[in-house]
């Protein structure tokens, strides 16, 4: 079951509108944190769509719907300055995953998954095309759809075959946005989490570049591991 944009509004009293713009804010003591991130590092349905290195010391995991206004925002301004500073550079690989609030979103990020296929910078490309057109996409859903996908190279008849007759994409992305908010506790959009901490709403890029600087440190100054000595 879809989570709804009316039923995300209704959390807004909970936290505070102030979250969407809030500094950041980590939640849980160690061992949830740990229980979180195991969580978080694991793709349920659906195979992760993910830029930067598998290995680099600091993972950012966004939660996000096509139709939400602040994930369009943070793509414009944020995400950007981010994918420059850290994940171009190595230090930073960052997972995208589907939290739709709407029908609309459902379908939007159905044709990107299709269409992209397991091609993840197509993939990101799709969304970011998908969130400079984020005006249209509500206006007129199912034409922004189309003459996405067709600039994409995919037929009307391709994409209506994934959106619209093969429910297959659109369960397990259902079955993902479950999982994240029952067992994550994402309640809305866009959420993100920064090697498991859960971060609500969406920081400025100076917030961002804190904490990424910040577990870079750590990893760098961690003593090697002491090699183990052979028994006599």
């Amino acid at each position: 079951m879809l989570i709804t944009r009316r039923a995300f509004t209704t959390t807004l009293p909970l936290t505070g509108l102030a979250v969407l713009v809030s500094p950041l804010r980590l939640i849980g003591d160690a061992a949830a944190q740990s229980a979180v991130a195991a969580g978080v590092a694991k793709p349920v349905s659906l195979p992760d769509m993910a830029l930067g290195p598998a290995n680099a010391s600091v993972t950012i995991t966004e939660f996000a719907s096509m139709t939400c206004p602040h994930c369009a925002e943070f793509n414009e301004k944020v995400f950007p300055k981010i994918k420059s500073e850290y994940i171009d550079t190595g230090k930073v690989r960052y997972v995208f995953r589907e939290f739709p609030l709407d029908d609309i979103a459902l379908a939007a990020s159905t044709m990107a998954r299709c269409v992209a296929s397991d091609d993840a910078p197509k993939y990101f490309a799709l969304v970011d095309i998908l969130f400079k057109m984020q005006k249209d996409l509500v206006g007129a859903p199912l034409a922004t759809i189309n003459r996405i996908g067709k600039q994409a190279g995919v037929s009307e008849q391709a994409i209506k075959a994934c959106v619209d007759e093969d429910p297959s994409t659109k369960q397990k992305i259902i079955a993902d946005q479950k999982y994240a908010n029952e067992v994550l506790k994402v309640e809305g959009t866009p959420t993100f989490f920064i090697n498991g901490e859960l971060v609500r709403g969406a920081p400025l890029f100076e917030v961002f570049d804190q904490k990424i600087r910040s577990l870079l440190r750590v990893n760098s100054t961690q003593p090697p591991e002491k090699p183990r000595q052979k028994p006599p």
